[in-house]
């Protein structure tokens, strides 16, 4: 019997990793994406909480043999250093202009089908995964992000806390950092380059919008989101959805990359089942919905909680203490989000 082909509309991490893992498998897809590659995207590019194992078995360890490594964090409450402390596990740092581009060609060279400048709606038909990102909903958040080049960091991932929002810088390829930033904001940004100094700015972290308008700023690299949900998505009827079209974790906890993958990896073996004919498309669902409840509903509960927290003053004070008096390890607030 002839395998039924599948359709992943979105090209991004979790799509085209698992059009990597279905093309191991022999089983014909094409993936659908509305922009082409290589291209930057609003991201924190800081990969944590991943094992090996995941990565080989969507077949794609070694596109981070090179990858920068980040053991070391700092975390500062406006210009002041409240956390120093240790990764329980080394963290990858690599950009999604790179990233997305070496997983678009390997697709490729495994026999997918790719085509670019395509959009598609929600159509739940048979057959049809969506990673297309989250659905666009009224929120207070903006999303930042841009590439910087001679900025020296403090440690290989800051964290930088403020009431209005928080940034992450952490090192990427060629020496370069990406700095990313979620802020909550009731207008709009002023457009240009100087948009993410102004938002560090106008979030109290001045020490930090100083040290930006010091360094070389990619200006391609700008790029800015909004009108999104932290959190599970809504679920669109009957489709199948992964990656953030599933479920947005806060960014402040390096976990977003990881869980674009890893809900990739959860739908391959029910995806290749409804291609072989051995279960129909609403059981595939099904068995996709509860594996990532099972995986993600954890952490996005505790993330969602520690958000809260660190954008209070008091807050971000109490929870460093807890972590420098020892009386929580860093290590268990880290496993706790992952």
């Amino acid at each position: 019997m002839a395998l039924k082909k599948l359709t992943i509309v979105g090209g991004g991490l979790a799509g085209l990793a698992l059009g990597i893992a279905l093309c191991r498998r022999s089983i014909p897809v094409q993936l659908l994406e509305a922009s082409a590659y290589p291209r930057h995207r609003v991201c924190g590019e800081f990969l944590s909480g991943i094992h090996s194992e995941e990565l080989v078995g969507l077949g794609i360890e070694d596109l981070f043999v090179d990858a920068a490594r980040s053991r070391e964090t700092i975390w500062f409450d406006g210009p002041r250093a409240i956390l120093r402390a240790t990764l329980p596990e080394a963290a990858y740092g690599l950009s999604r202009f790179q990233l997305d581009s070496a997983l678009a060609q390997r697709f490729i060279a495994l026999g997918g089908q790719l085509r670019t400048g395509v959009r598609a709606g929600d159509d739940p038909a048979e057959g049809t995964v969506h990673a297309s990102g989250r659905p666009q909903r009224d929120s207070p958040w903006i999303g930042l992000k841009a590439h910087f080049g001679e900025f020296p960091l403090s440690a290989d991932l800051e964290i930088h806390l403020a009431d209005g929002g928080y940034v992450g810088v952490t090192r990427v390829e060629e020496g370069r950092v990406n700095v990313s930033g979620l802020f909550r904001r009731k207008t709009p940004l002023n457009g240009g380059p100087r948009m993410f100094t102004q938002a560090v700015a106008e979030a109290g972290l001045g020490q930090l919008a100083e040290r930006l308008e010091s360094a070389q700023m990619d200006r391609a690299s700008l790029k800015g989101v909004s009108r999104f949900h932290l959190g599970w998505q809504i679920q669109r009827g009957a489709a199948v959805c992964i990656g953030d079209a599933a479920a947005l974790i806060p960014p402040f906890t390096g976990n977003g990359m990881t869980m674009a993958l890893q809900s990739a990896l959860l739908a391959v073996e029910p995806l290749a089942q409804w291609s072989q004919g051995e279960c129909g498309w609403e059981s595939v669902g099904r068995a996709i919905r509860k594996a990532q409840s099972g995986m993600f509903s954890t952490r996005l509960r505790w993330a969602h909680a520690m958000q809260k927290v660190l954008f209070q003053p008091l807050g971000r004070r109490i929870c460093a203490a807890l972590i420098a008096r020892q009386w929580i390890s860093f290590e268990t607030f880290y496993r706790k989000l992952r």
